[in-house]
């Protein structure tokens, strides 16, 4: 029996991927990847339904590096899609020669995506990821050049299938075919397709290239405001945000909170001035329980050191010229 490990998203076709290899007696195997961006989820609830081990790798710190100056560039947002999909194949690839697996697979579809599944950029995945030889998208593969994989019967190619294009109708016929009840619906998954977030996330590396993996956490939790070139300003929406932003706090990372009303919390990030200090503490009074005070006092606190400013909340007009 042949032992195929496929990159699993949770999503429709990477599920019938796996289902069509299955059906033919491979021993399937997923693994699914973790960054900041996208998480493993579905592909753990995928697994579960259709009866596969799944593998949970978290590569954020690599992919975030990649994604600063991906070689094949971005898609309409801030999405590397051929760069991502090659890193994947490549850290899959790894764990396949570590533990006897044969070959790579994945839920790609010809022509789905036109800039990073059209036939150039399936290839120039499979080339990029360091094993070119050892990919199959099942989906699509009797539209493909024949693999080594189906020239030396790991795989039988008439049972593979010619999948095409955007529309999903092929997909969805073979999922009540096969009786697949529960999957989610096309698109979405992944932060980088998303215009708002994309803008943010670019704002922040234009500013800060050094940006870590805290700095993007940074950006999925509330209010994001630019205090200058240099500094950040990240506000909680409510309680769960709030305790979220203290769970990541870093100890060069400066807290803030108004002292005597409720309110959210702020974390400024970067290297800030007194100036974009005293911006940001100006832009939390404006939220909360004191905003209709002439002045209040906010506490700021970095590691162990504390001190206060008193501020005068800043005006929602003014506020919305910070925002991002």
């Amino acid at each position: 029996m042949s032992k195929g490990l496929g990159l699993l998203s949770g999503g429709l076709d990477s599920i019938l991927a796996a289902m069509v290899l299955k059906r033919q007696g491979v021993d399937v195997t997923g693994i699914a990847f973790v960054t900041p961006f996208f998480g493993s989820e579905k592909a753990e609830k995928a697994a579960e339904q259709i009866g596969i081990p799944l593998l949970i790798r978290n590569i954020g710190d690599m992919h975030l590096e990649m994604l600063k100056n991906p070689k094949y560039g971005y898609g309409r947002n801030m999405n590397p899609c051929i760069d991502c999909h090659a890193m994947m194949f490549r850290e899959a690839g790894t764990h396949m020669a570590e533990n006897g697996f044969d070959f790579l697979f994945s839920g790609e579809v010809l022509g789905q995506r036109p800039m990073s599944q059209n036939l150039s950029a399936l290839r120039a995945v499979a080339n990029y990821s360091g094993h070119p030889d050892r990919i199959l998208r099942p989906l699509s593969a009797r539209l493909l050049p024949i693999t080594p994989m189906e020239e030396q019967g790991l795989v039988n190619r008439e049972q593979l299938l010619d999948i095409q294009g955007r529309t999903r109708r092929r997909q969805e016929e073979l999922a009540r075919e096969w009786n697949l009840v529960e999957y989610p619906g096309s698109g979405g998954g992944c932060l980088l397709t998303e215009k708002s977030f994309s803008g943010r996330l670019k704002d922040l590396l234009e500013h800060n290239p050094e940006a870590t993996v805290t700095d993007i956490e940074y950006l999925k939790l509330g209010r994001q405001y630019r205090l200058s070139d240099k500094a950040k300003l990240t506000l909680g929406r409510d309680q769960s945000g709030n305790e979220a932003l203290k769970a990541l706090l870093r100890d060069q990372d400066i807290l803030l909170r108004t002292l005597n009303f409720s309110g959210p919390l702020g974390i400024v990030s970067g290297e800030p001035t007194i100036e974009d200090l005293s911006t940001a503490a100006a832009i939390l009074a404006s939220y909360g329980k004191g905003k209709d005070q002439n002045r209040l006092e906010v506490l700021l606190r970095q590691g162990e050191t504390s001190w206060t400013v008193e501020v005068a909340p800043m005006t929602r007009d003014r506020v919305s010229t910070y925002i991002l």
